[in-house]
């Protein structure tokens, strides 16, 4: 049952209204049709992207180190190699060349509106990128004023703000870490989220939570928040080989639905993620009622 997570301990005054949806969406092929490397450094560093990830892939296989690990040092070898520096001015530059899947600028301006008239202005929605890209390129894309709060990975600079070394390192299995973030409101990566929190003194229960992913990197994400009683969604590009992989997270129940990777108002994704926020608002406004 949806409901089992919240056992109401105590006075009612105690227990948190857990008013909030929080939608979480992975960025690269989610709501981008290519990753941010292939936009940003790899141009600028004059790198096929083809035998960039064949390299990334072939160390990775011989050495058994973790694949983000790889990326990101193998980056800062080929700056080397090319006498360029990286910096976090950089960066932030080079973001403005991302392109985003049809309607996702509109997105969220959207939903927002969706679930406040759905609910009568009396339930919040809060949107978040975890990624394994870089932090420093998504602190500056062009929809990063409808996102609460971005997690990712990046890199230590130096005294002239030259990236030097890999600081905090994203992976398909510690995005998990930063569901339980916004889940007990320890958003800030100083707090420690290892002490026991009562379900119902976590600002954002997992079954107020969507996620938006689009292949099996997210599936440790997609398990945890639906194992939890919240939901995911698959999104996909239209050749074969990304349809597979969403249709196999749905056979395996990964996820509540997929749909195309196209966010604009007309869409299957929008019409559907509609159905879902209705049911999501009336499973809080339920939870409301008997706090009240």
């Amino acid at each position: 049952m949806w409901f089992r997570n919240h056992k109401y301990t105590g006075s009612k005054r105690n227990v948190m209204k857990q008013d909030n949806i929080a939608i979480i969406y992975d960025f690269d092929g989610t709501l981008t049709p290519k990753t941010m490397q292939e936009y940003t450094l790899l141009p600028r560093l004059g790198i096929k992207s083809k035998n960039f990830w064949a390299d990334i892939v072939r160390e990775t296989e011989k050495t058994g180190a973790e694949t983000m690990m790889v990326y990101m040092r193998h980056l800062l070898d080929c700056a080397t190699e090319k006498k360029l520096s990286i910096s976090k001015s950089e960066f932030l530059k080079m973001s403005k060349d991302i392109e985003y899947y049809d309607g996702v600028t509109t997105w969220f301006n959207k939903i927002n509106k969706y679930v406040d008239k759905k609910s009568n202005s009396k339930i919040k929605i809060s949107h978040y990128i975890i990624s394994a890209g870089h932090l420093e390129i998504l602190e500056g894309i062009s929809i990063k004023r409808h996102i609460k709060k971005i997690f990712a990975s990046e890199y230590y600079y130096n005294k002239k703000d030259i990236a030097v070394f890999p600081k905090i390192v994203v992976t398909d299995t510690t995005k998990t870490q930063y569901l339980f973030r916004i889940n007990k409101g320890k958003e800030n990566l100083a707090d420690s989220i290892n002490e026991h929190m009562e379900e119902h003194k976590r600002p954002i229960p997992f079954d107020n939570m969507i996620y938006i992913g689009d292949g099996l990197t997210d599936v440790p994400s997609m398990a945890l928040i639906k194992k939890e009683g919240g939901h995911s969604i698959a999104v996909y590009q239209n050749n074969k080989a990304q349809i597979k992989i969403s249709e196999n997270l749905l056979k395996a129940n990964r996820v509540d639905f997929i749909a195309p990777a196209n966010f604009s108002e007309k869409s299957k994704l929008y019409e559907n993620m509609q159905y879902l926020l209705d049911y999501v608002i009336a499973k809080i406004k339920y939870r409301l009622k008997l706090q009240s």
